[in-house]
């Protein structure tokens, strides 16, 4: 059930992002040849207006054909032909549509929350004496920290939601933490904080503020975990890019849905798994977003580059020319595909 799932996932994701291309390419004037969800075989088709729309086997992606994308011709409908700001929406669409589902996937989610976490300090563990006094067993507070503090920054990671935090405090080997709070309305920065529950052994040795369930607290929250996750991102190709990141810790598509079925595995109850699949279909479509605007050939980033380009010289680079680039950037991609499936299948076999 989890494969299943996770099929459906990336089904879900990769159809929203080309129905971001076609329902732009439609309000631009661009014949669209075929619009399909899922890969493979066909199971049926239909031909409305111009346009021919398919359901195919496999669901795991699909597609938006358009005329002359990659090729000129002298129909003023096909997409070279298309003004210069039109195609660039065009292809910015898919990864808009990518974000717009997740920020939804997130709102669905927070709403399951019972009430709305914050990255304020709300206090921490200790006693109360017989004088009245409190013992303390929380480092964080002997270090620094204090009730009310609103943690801004950690390690020079910007902290925009509980899930920033969750994210340092589990891929952190350190001991200590600098930090930038706010407090009294004054940014203060602390250094050689640490983080131990001396009576529990927890890392975790504070409480957060948490808010009431309204229409603003939820959107608000989800906009803060949409930017987290967008920074998380961000973060880890950056690791991918500059080498930090580790060659065997690189996944793909097997990996991706060995993780969606572990964690829907694991979930102690239904509701927990309907948590997880949220949160892992909101982090999916995030990442599949930012990652095609990546100036990479071959990816929509890669083609807008091309856009800028033309916007620069006042005239498109010849098809041949970005087709060669284009197609030097799939191959490219393809390698890393095949590199990725690789690790994930000797994980599988360990």
């Amino acid at each position: 059930m989890g494969i299943i799932i996770a099929l459906l996932i990336f089904g879900l994701i990769v159809t929203v992002h080309e129905f971001g291309h076609f329902i732009c390419a439609k309000l631009s004037g661009i014949k669209v040849l075929e619009f399909s969800v899922g890969m493979g075989f066909k199971i049926c088709q239909k031909q409305i207006g111009e346009t021919m729309y398919s359901l195919r086997l496999l669901p795991v992606g699909g597609y938006c054909s358009m005329e002359g994308e990659d090729e000129s011709g002298d129909s003023p409908r096909s997409f070279r032909n298309a003004k210069l700001w039109k195609r660039m929406i065009v292809l910015v669409a898919g990864a808009v549509m990518n974000f717009i589902l997740g920020f939804v996937m997130l709102t669905i989610m927070t709403c399951m929350f019972e009430t709305i976490p914050t990255t304020q300090i709300k206090g921490f563990s200790g006693v109360v004496n017989d004088d009245g006094s409190k013992t303390y067993y929380s480092e964080s507070y002997k270090t620094g920290l204090r009730h009310d503090d609103i943690i801004v920054k950690m390690d020079g990671t910007s902290i925009y939601s509980i899930l920033d935090l969750n994210y340092i405090f589990a891929s952190t080997k350190k001991d200590t933490h600098e930090l930038v709070v706010k407090r009294d309305g004054k940014k203060v920065i602390l250094s050689d904080v640490v983080f131990h529950d001396s009576a529990s052994g927890s890392t975790i040795d504070f409480g957060l503020v948490t808010k009431d369930k309204t229409f603003l607290s939820v959107i608000d929250c989800s906009g803060d975990i949409f930017k987290s996750m967008s920074h998380i991102v961000g973060m880890s190709l950056r690791q991918l890019v500059t080498g930090k990141a580790k060659k065997e810790e690189i996944s793909g598509p097997i990996g991706v849905v060995t993780a969606i079925n572990e964690s829907t595995q694991q979930a102690e109850n239904t509701g927990d798994a309907v948590f997880n699949i949220f949160y892992m279909t909101a982090l999916i479509t995030i990442n599949l977003g930012i990652f095609n605007l990546l100036p990479i050939p071959g990816l929509d980033g890669g083609r807008l580059v091309f856009c800028f380009i033309e916007l620069i010289r006042r005239k498109p680079v010849k098809p041949e020319h970005e087709g060669y680039v284009n197609l030097a950037g799939m191959v490219l991609l393809f390698g890393i595909m095949i590199f990725a499936t690789f690790n994930d299948i000797m994980r599988l076999i360990k």
